[in-house]
């Protein structure tokens, strides 16, 4: 089976999820969503103290080779098992999570166009484009809500390194998308789209 690789890239609380999401409820379990955040390198060696120091906006904070594998391994049918990360001790879990391969493979993260190896795989790039105030807000949201995260660290997170990181990498990957989405899963015609682009593709290579 010829699988289709979709990547979703966009600056943080854009709503790549959301958009990924959207795509994977309208094929069921044709698809998988795998996300670059459970990639996030382990700091063993550091006391958390010391990792909530680290610049986790960066790609360098990543182990994007381990997904590359994975996505290669999924193009070809065979089964992963990926990490899990507690992003409220900023490390890695001991357990590890399985994923069966699918005819579609939908890829998210901030910092995926960065790699020009995992641009290579992906058959579809979509870039989810959001005012910078609404992704803050929404960022905030979340960390506090669902990662037990002070607001005080998650604006001084937001100004150290996720603003000035987006600046250096997360925009300018911008112009390797297939498409820009303005609005993210708000955007229902785009949504639409994209998802009768994908059966095309299907029916076309089955």
């Amino acid at each position: 089976m010829d699988r289709i690789v979709i990547g979703i890239a966009g600056g943080t609380g854009s709503g790549k999820t959301t958009v990924a999401k959207k795509i994977y409820s309208a094929f069921g379990k044709d698809a998988v969503i795998l996300s670059h955040d459970y990639y996030y390198k382990q700091h063993d060696e550091l006391t958390y103290e010391q990792r909530c120091m680290l610049n986790y906006d960066h790609p360098d904070s990543l182990d994007t080779d381990l997904l590359i594998e994975h996505v290669k391994l999924l193009k070809q049918g065979q089964s992963i098992m990926h990490p899990t990360y507690n992003f409220s001790e900023h490390c890695r879990n001991q357990e590890l999570q399985q994923m069966n391969s699918a005819k579609i493979i939908i890829v998210e993260g901030i910092l995926i166009f960065t790699s020009q190896e995992l641009c290579d795989l992906c058959d579809v790039k979509l870039f989810v484009d959001t005012d910078a105030d609404v992704r803050f807000i929404r960022r905030l949201s979340r960390d506090v809500k669902k990662r037990g995260r002070s607001l005080d660290s998650v604006i001084n997170q937001y100004m150290g390194t996720v603003k000035p990181m987006h600046e250096q990498f997360v925009e300018p990957s911008k112009r390797k998308a297939d498409l820009i989405i303005p609005e993210g899963g708000h955007n229902a015609i785009a949504i639409s789209m994209i998802n009768d682009a994908i059966r095309k593709q299907l029916s076309q290579r089955s």
